[in-house]
């Protein structure tokens, strides 16, 4: 049973070794084959967040079944990958962030698993895991990579990149980053008491502070950073302890009415 699952994009199931594919089961749907592997000596769970072939815009994507799934395999820990948009001045294509924090503005996802009773009020002061956070950030330093390590992410409905409007009230929200599937990830795995943290790519300036924005920029950028990503998870999974000792296995403890 992996105790670390990893989600992200194409590139990243490459960090596995001996993997073969698994389909789980949910109440929430199937979600995407995953693939169980192992980077060193642990068992990893890989999850294509957009599915193995990419064809899921990130508004359809089934946020429910992909964490419900890790769990069910037997994950306890998350590392997530996303691209984003810059709209902090001071960050560049290319640059690493970690969030500590996010601005949920998706509109029509299912972003909870407490549609019914018992009523349940998951506290998200810290969304992302401060141990795991820290690991990342520790990792990347040790790597000599440069991250932001206090970045806050704007989590968008997508499929279609925003306005320049939108990004400058953003931007006076206290937003860095931005990108389409930060939420409702981030939350499900709180309401499931998973440790998760996510390391950002900032794939471009966001729309209003370059000429025009495109998905071949994107992916351009992102097979550049790929490897520099693929280390710090790599280094981090090294030095993850076994016992987790953040407050995130004990988040519905006093949420429940």
């Amino acid at each position: 049973m992996p105790r670390i699952g990893i989600i992200g994009g194409s590139g990243l199931e490459k960090l596995l070794q001996s993997s073969s594919p698994v389909r789980v089961g949910t109440p929430y749907g199937p979600a995407p084959l995953i693939s169980i592997g192992y980077i060193g000596k642990e068992e990893i769970a890989f999850l294509p967040r957009h599915g193995p072939e990419h064809d899921l815009p990130p508004h359809k994507v089934n946020y429910r079944a992909n964490m419900y799934g890790l769990k069910k395999l037997g994950a306890e820990r998350i590392i997530a990958t996303n691209a984003v948009g810059g709209i902090n001045s001071e960050y560049a294509p290319g640059d690493i962030c970690v969030p500590q924090d996010i601005l949920d503005f998706t509109k029509s996802r299912a972003a909870t698993y407490y549609d019914r009773a018992p009523v349940t009020h998951v506290d998200v002061s810290e969304p992302y895991c401060p141990e795991l956070r820290e690991h990342i950030i520790g990792s990347a330093s040790v790597l000599q990579n440069k991250v932001w390590a206090n970045s806050i992410l704007a989590a968008t409905e997508g499929p279609r990149y925003e306005t320049p409007a939108e990004i400058r009230m953003i931007q006076k929200l206290g937003g860095d980053i931005v990108g389409m599937t930060g939420a409702p990830e981030v939350f499900l795995a709180r309401e499931l008491e998973l440790c998760y943290s996510t390391i950002c790519f900032v794939s471009n300036r966001a729309a209003g502070m370059q000429q025009k924005l495109s998905a071949k920029e994107v992916m351009e950028v992102g097979a550049d950073v790929m490897p520099r990503i693929n280390q710090i998870i790599e280094k981090t999974i090294e030095i993850i302890p076994k016992n987790r000792n953040c407050a995130c296995s004990k988040a519905t403890d006093e949420a429940r009415v």
